[in-house]
């Protein structure tokens, strides 16, 4: 018989079990629905356009779709760009790493670090390669970018998408700038009159050095320490610096220089496909200022490979030039003043890296912006250098199909020297290490004194440079006054008989 204290006990255990179950479903509801509500919220909102992805604001619609930045597929942009398929191809398909374009990137906290530095450029190159290349300097410690534009860079797309980047002003090639440019100092002057009335690379020269006059006075305005001309296909490279910074690199100069040169290294041809230089290229011949001379004439045969100069462009480098009064351009590659030789040096380590003819379209491009007649003497009116005249005859005469044979030629016969294997083993297996050492200082002394040349990296923590006995040749300071310093190719094999 039951006994009724028991059932007493157990008719309120069977009214909590629901009341308890009850509570369980309801937490697990909530659980449930919260985040549904909240992914449903910004769904919404993005899709009103309440949220943008910073990344996408780089992109004006019609525009390319840079690596690394396609738009969110929810985003307002995407909605309006229909990139095509060759878009695609050429830039969103690229198999090698990219520089990330990020709008919000706060390259300006550092804008009361000293030195400031200052770019200047005349182009007329599009986004895919104005950016990576802006971008790049950026990092490195580049504040203030000054562009002269014309062509493509002057469109309307690729202007909205410059000037919404802090420390970049356009300049564009108009009739008032021309006539302004027209009663400049150095268009009367007589150093750069040799150049004047001349096509293609010496029109080009002559507005580089115009646009370069024109740059010192804003570079002055804008409180810079230094100004760099430099071709949007060619990179600073700031080795020997504490850190790879720029900035670190012209802070440890001297107070008392006035110009800096950077010996150019040359990329050189690896493949027929490059899509993107500054990403794929990575073999560079080094400059003539920064081998052994035995090395450098020792393999100079095998590294032309029947080209006519060691460089397929110029060897004479590109220069950095303290802001200050009675600057003026000296040609594209230097700089001078009016009131005094300037006090210059070399880097040892230090490069501008230029990225010549590392696309087969490259071929075309020169032939295209052109309009000399592919002769050996109508040319030369044209191009200041032997490979920039061979070239623009190949393009304008010869089928892309022959071109491409040509392009290939060139790669396959750098495979085949293993020129870059020999350079390398040269240089550590044939010599011993005394010799080694003793070749270089060899080289470092075998040129006339003008121009200092200084370590670019600062040993321990001290103030006191090791200048060693590198010198540049020697220019005298009328000559200077005289004569722009136009693109120099390197010492040919006849320079070892007088060296």
């Amino acid at each position: 018989m039951p006994n009724p204290n028991d059932t007493h006990l157990q008719t309120p255990l069977r009214h909590t079990q629901p009341s308890s179950s009850s509570s369980t479903s309801r937490v697990l509801l909530l659980l449930t629905f919260l985040p549904l509500t909240l992914a449903s919220l910004a769904f919404v909102l993005q899709w009103r356009g309440g949220i943008t992805d910073p990344a996408t604001r780089w992109s004006p619609p019609g525009s390319y779709q840079f690596p690394g930045m396609e738009a969110s597929p929810l985003s307002p942009i995407s909605r309006h760009s229909t990139p095509s398929a060759s878009d695609c191809l050429n830039l969103g398909r690229s198999v090698s790493p990219s520089f990330p374009y990020y709008h919000d990137s706060k390259f300006d906290r550092g804008s009361n670090l000293k030195p400031k530095i200052c770019i200047t450029t005349s182009t007329s190159a599009g986004l895919e390669q104005i950016l990576p290349w802006m971008f790049y300097h950026k990092v490195i410690g580049v504040t203030t970018f000054l562009l002269f534009v014309e062509g493509k860079a002057a469109s309307p797309d690729v202007v909205r998408v410059l000037e919404s980047i802090n420390g970049v002003r356009l300049i564009f090639r108009t009739k008032e700038l021309e006539e302004q440019q027209a009663k400049s100092r150095i268009w009367n002057e007589t150093w750069l009159s040799g150049f004047f009335y001349k096509p293609c690379n010496y029109e080009l020269f002559v507005k580089q050095s115009l646009n370069m006059e024109m740059a010192i006075n804003m570079a002055r305005d804008a409180g810079m320490d230094w100004i760099i001309h430099l071709d949007t296909d060619e990179l600073i490279h700031p080795a020997g610096a504490q850190e790879y910074s720029l900035r670190q690199l012209l802070l440890d100069v001297p107070g008392n220089v006035d110009m800096v040169i950077f010996p150019n290294y040359e990329s050189s041809v690896e493949r027929d496909d490059i899509k993107e230089p500054f990403t794929e290229v990575s073999m560079f011949k080094k400059n003539f200022d920064h081998l052994p001379k035995d090395t450098y004439f020792g393999m100079y045969k095998e590294s032309t490979r029947g080209n006519p100069n060691y460089f397929l462009t110029y060897g004479n480098g590109k220069s950095a030039a303290r802001v200050q009064d009675h600057l003026r351009p000296n040609g594209a590659h230097r700089w001078h003043n009016y009131m005094k030789t300037p006090n210059e040096i070399k880097l040892e380590e230090a490069a501008v890296l230029h990225y010549t003819y590392a696309k087969f379209s490259d071929l075309t491009s020169r032939r295209d912006r052109c309009g000399c007649k592919p002769t050996k003497d109508d040319v030369k009116r044209c191009f200041m250098l032997e490979f920039d005249r061979v070239a623009f005859i190949v393009a304008s005469t010869a089928t892309q199909e022959e071109m491409r044979n040509c392009y290939e030629v060139i790669i396959q016969g750098l495979r085949e020297s293993g020129i870059f294997d020999s350079v390398i083993a040269s240089a550590s297996a044939t010599q011993s290490k005394d010799k080694f050492l003793s070749s270089i200082t060899t080289s470092n002394s075998s040129k006339a004194v003008a121009s200092q040349s200084l370590p670019s990296r600062k040993l321990g923590g001290s103030k006191n440079y090791q200048a060693t006995a590198r010198k540049a040749l020697k220019i005298d300071a009328n000559e200077w006054n005289e004569y722009a310093v136009p693109p120099q190719s390197p010492p040919g094999i006849e320079t070892s008989k007088q060296l």
